[in-house]
């Protein structure tokens, strides 16, 4: 936590119950709700356009895999992929391999890049017992065609659920679920907008950790603790600082240490925005709940998700559009792009996401981390050389 910030008493006991949901490795928070009622089961996903609902309408627990982070010594993982590769998929599968993962009965790899493709292959290899599936979505948004495929690859999914619970899941089912999610992403939209409006009370380093909760959390008990931390968070005054607002894009897969976040808010900027595709943010707002449930999930990834590299943009002209709204809308005065080493999709987007900021005269800065980055200084000294020019230029 960030010691020139400080906090209520239950603002820390929220971080700290977060922060330690984010350590936990072996993902115990999972094996509890597996245990509070035999027969109970858990779903991996990886980051990003998984729809969770239908986890959650066949009575699963999804939960969110992102890496080993920054405390985990990858042994095993690093005979799996090469050196230039990223490092998510290396401390994923160290994770599985040393059996940390073995709370959860299947694995849905989204279709993020290459890489995360060959990691589904490779775990249905090595982990035979387990369900497993690679999770494809359109790059046609027109829905007669990629709705349309995007409907029976969910259809698909459904069906596989349902078997592995020993009953189909109904249309009422998901629906109900998508009505619990709506509740998240409503819990979300509100988060994102409180810490928009006062970066100061609710700094990215603990909106971070909240988000990463709900990845191991029920989703119903997640909403009631994102709402209890922003209740708790304007009880509670902290002090205002001429800090530069702005946008991190870049980390929506291998996610960044959280000393890296520290980092950046510590060297004079307020993160007001991200890309952090974390708990529901991949779906920008409420989901119907009355009608065909894969038809309103469908047509809500097609028209209403969230822009990142590993969304296929159909024009050039789209390119960027998703990102220059985030910043007019937040207020931002500049983007800092913070990639993962080797991280194909963000660092190919990343110059024309730069070429469009240049037109509108936007600032912008850039650097790479991997999820074990340990030394923070120069990346602190880049941010706070970028926070200063923001700040002399406004001036100017």
């Amino acid at each position: 936590m960030n010691p020139e910030a400080p906090q209520g008493p239950e603002v820390l006991r929220i971080v700290a119950r977060c922060e330690a949901l984010f350590d936990d490795l072996h993902f115990n928070a999972v094996k509890d709700w597996k245990a509070a009622v035999p027969g109970r089961k858990a779903i991996g996903y990886m980051p990003v356009y998984v729809p969770r609902e239908l986890i959650h309408a066949a009575g699963m627990l999804p939960v969110g895999i992102l890496g080993g982070g920054d405390s985990l010594e990858v042994i095993q993982g690093d005979a799996y992929y090469q050196s230039y590769i990223c490092r998510i998929p290396r401390s994923t599968i160290e994770l599985g391999l040393t059996g940390r993962l073995d709370c959860l009965d299947g694995m849905l790899f989204p279709s993020i890049c290459d890489v995360i493709r060959n990691l589904s292959g490779m775990w249905q290899i090595l982990f035979k017992d387990k369900y497993v599936r690679y999770v494809d979505v359109p790059q046609n948004y027109e829905d007669e065609i990629g709705g349309r495929f995007y409907m029976q690859e969910m259809q698909h999914i459904r069906e596989d659920l349902g078997r592995l619970r020993g009953s189909p899941v109904t249309d009422a089912e998901l629906n109900a679920s998508i009505a619990v999610y709506n509740d998240n992403r409503a819990a979300i939209r509100d988060l994102y907008a409180y810490r928009a409006a006062k970066p100061w009370q609710a700094p990215t380093s603990e909106v971070y950790l909240l988000l990463r909760a709900g990845m191991v959390l029920p989703v119903e008990a997640h909403t009631a603790l994102v709402r209890e931390y922003l209740a708790a968070a304007e009880k509670f005054a902290r002090p205002k600082r001429d800090n530069a607002r702005v946008v991190i894009n870049g980390s929506f897969c291998e996610q960044p240490p959280l000393a890296l976040i520290k980092s950046i808010e510590m060297s004079g900027c307020y993160i007001v925005d991200d890309d952090f595709i974390l708990v529901t943010r991949w779906l920008l707002d409420d989901v119907p709940a009355d009608g065909d449930p894969l038809l309103e999930l469908s047509k809500a990834f097609l028209h209403r998700s969230a822009s990142t590299a590993a969304k296929y943009d159909v024009t050039r002209e789209e390119k960027g559009v998703f990102l220059m709204k985030q910043v007019k809308t937040r207020g931002a005065e500049g983007v800092v792009f913070a990639a993962p080493s080797f991280c194909d999709p963000a660092l190919l987007e990343r110059p024309m996401l730069q070429d469009v900021l240049s037109k509108h005269g936007i600032p912008h800065t850039a650097f790479k981390y991997a999820e074990n980055t340990g030394q923070m200084a120069p990346i602190r000294e880049q941010a706070g050389t970028f926070a200063d020019s923001i700040k002399l230029w406004n001036a100017a």
